[in-house]
């Protein structure tokens, strides 16, 4: 396993309680829409054994284009030690990234895609909005819906409907809306159905899709393959 120490470049307060820290790009290190790493603080290996507070599971938040990794979180007032420390964090101060891999890669197959996150899981959808606005071959549209109940919306710059490249992006702030309008773009059923966020939101998702007609075939997680039979009850 390759570890990559990097430093921090830029740090842009996106909402009140959202952050997200640009890291310069390491020699050899690639990645691609979608994809996650594990993004660990100084001092996680310094023992026999990793130190598994200093170390999360992050999406990146950029294409490779941008020339530079983005890791978005949401840091609280209470929060764990993992995120006070990063709260702190400046810029030029080092932090390792590792195994990075994408299980949620645009899928060309000239479908409608549809991605619906809750919060911060937005920070996964904007390199594929990216990636499709840049190149839309064999996917007919997008249409992405988020859930966010603090109405301070992300990435609003990327996340705007464009009529001339069949984008569309609808932000609501409560359950109620969002579910129903879950339940309308299952009508399309051909689509293909990108979900990020908790666990209990997956799950909440994936019941009301399969509900309305979907197959599990068509709904994409961001969940390694070993963990998806624990979302999907045969």
């Amino acid at each position: 396993m390759q570890i990559y120490w990097t430093k921090i470049n830029n740090i842009v307060v996106e909402t009140p309680e959202v952050t997200t820290f640009f890291l310069d790009c390491p020699e050899g290190f690639t990645w691609q829409e979608g994809s996650h790493t594990h993004f660990a603080l100084k001092g996680f290996n310094a023992g026999d054994k990793p130190n598994r507070s200093l170390i999360r599971h992050m999406s990146i938040s950029t294409l490779p284009n941008e020339k530079s990794i983005g890791i978005t979180t949401r840091i609280k007032e209470n929060c764990s030690e993992f995120k006070s420390i990063l709260r702190d964090m400046s810029v030029g101060m080092e932090v390792a990234i590792f195994k990075t891999h994408s299980n949620v890669p645009l899928k060309r197959e000239g479908k409608n895609v549809y991605l619906l996150s809750s919060g911060v899981g937005l920070a996964t959808f904007r390199p594929l909005v990216l990636d499709y606005l840049n190149n839309a071959d064999k996917v007919n549209k997008i249409h992405s819906l988020n859930i966010d109940s603090s109405k301070a919306y992300l990435f609003t710059d990327v996340f705007q409907s464009a009529s001339d490249k069949k984008f569309t992006s609808q932000f609501v702030d409560n359950r109620n809306d969002y579910y129903k309008e879950v339940a309308n773009l299952s009508a399309d059923k051909d689509g293909l159905f990108y979900v990020v966020g908790s666990d209990e939101f997956l799950l909440q998702n994936i019941e009301v899709l399969i509900n309305e007609g979907i197959n599990p075939e068509q709904i994409m997680l961001d969940k390694h393959e070993r963990q998806l039979a624990e979302f999907f009850v045969k």
